[in-house]
């Protein structure tokens, strides 16, 4: 059974929406999906969504009475573990047509629930008692050592950000559209070393919903889904096996890549999560693009800028377009974007995109492989 994403949209708009709360951000964006795929709620019967309001909430405001439900929360990379699971449940008979939503309060926090880390957590116990401040502080533990083993300078760090934005630039939707260069990066605030302000993610309001369903049942451009893989590292940053990889990275994709019977050499597009700037760089190495301790200078040298042989990122990814705390989401509408050749910043002839997502501080990770066309 060929599994598609029938239905792609997010809400009215993304960035800062204070008249916005939570629950309205998944309704907005659950109703623009079902309008983009020419259904109904009344042909949904699975829903998949993370976070409060969770799954049975948005069913019920939604008037869906589902008979498969997906509660999975693991961090910015749950709604790729949905796409996977919902295929999964429709292959399965468990349902037909899998409605999936994000809404996010990020930056307003309207009706978004409070931060909070209970001190009984290993986050808890094991890392805040030593200073730590949030995933700019817990983050930097990866991107340091990476530098130190594999030598990336800090001007190569820099160039993610200024490349992403070189697609910013071209999408009138992104929150930061001004060109800016290495030493504009060098020169911003400095968050926690090595990250300055614009290496660090946006935080940002917006949602985005997704319909997945068999390919009999899809009324328009059905994007393809030929593979996916999931996996998990370890659930804090101080027990990864290893700081300058992401064997969820390397796992999920060898899963992703080895079902949809692709090569690297297949990919035309790319769409790799960015809550920090070293994460593209991980995720072009663990995905085995380019070899370790080269995926800096290859962003550099504009392999993944526009007319790059690469294009990676191209809605301008957290640090530039959006990231409302879950960016998961919002990586794969770009991917379905170009595969439909709708895109703001459209790569000339994608027909088959990947999509990496990271949840957590490299605690989780999955893998699409995405296409307009069957292999």
């Amino acid at each position: 059974m060929n599994i598609v994403i029938a239905g792609a949209a997010e809400t009215d708009e993304v960035g800062r929406l204070p008249y916005h709360s939570t629950m309205g951000l998944h309704l907005e964006a659950a109703r623009n999906a079902l309008a983009d795929a020419g259904m109904t709620k009344d042909d949904i019967d699975g829903l998949a969504t993370v976070g409060t309001p969770g799954p049975v909430q948005i069913a019920h405001a939604l008037g869906v009475t589902p008979a498969w439900l997906d509660g999975t929360g693991v961090g910015g990379s749950s709604f790729l573990f949905h796409v996977r699971h919902a295929a999964a449940a429709i292959r399965a008979g468990l349902c037909r047509t899998v409605l999936i939503t994000h809404g996010e309060s990020g930056r307003s926090r309207v009706g978004a629930a409070r931060f909070g880390m209970g001190a009984d957590s290993l986050l808890g116990q094991f890392e805040l008692p030593y200073g730590v401040a949030g995933p700019p502080t817990l983050f930097t533990l990866t991107a340091l050592r990476y530098m130190k083993e594999t030598g990336l300078p800090h001007e190569q760090l820099a160039e993610v950000a200024v490349a992403q934005r070189r697609w910013a630039h071209l999408n009138p939707r992104a929150m930061y559209q001004e060109l800016i260069t290495v030493e504009d990066v060098l020169a911003s605030r400095l968050v926690a070393y090595p990250f300055h302000l614009l290496e660090c993610c946006l935080v940002t309001d917006g949602g985005g919903a997704l319909i997945v369903t068999s390919e009999d049942r899809a009324r328009r451009d059905p994007v393809h889904l030929l593979g996916s893989g999931e996996a998990a590292d370890s659930p804090i940053i101080s027990q990864m096996e290893d700081f300058t990889t992401s064997k969820a990275f390397r796992l999920s994709g060898e899963s992703a890549f080895a079902e949809a019977k692709i090569s690297h050499e297949d990919v035309d597009h790319l769409m790799v999560y960015d809550a920090f700037a070293h994460v593209p760089i991980y995720g072009l190495e663990d995905l085995g693009f380019v070899g370790r301790g080269e995926a800096g200078a290859f962003i550099a040298e504009g392999h993944t800028s526009p007319g790059g042989r690469l294009p990676l990122n191209t809605n301008g990814g957290g640090l530039s377009y959006t990231h409302t705390g879950m960016y998961g989401m919002f990586a794969i509408q770009e991917a379905v974007r170009q595969l439909r050749g709708e895109a703001a910043a459209q790569v000339p002839g994608v027909e088959v995109s990947v999509v990496l997502g990271n949840g957590g501080m490299f605690a989780t990770a999955a893998t699409l492989v995405l296409s307009n066309r069957l292999p």
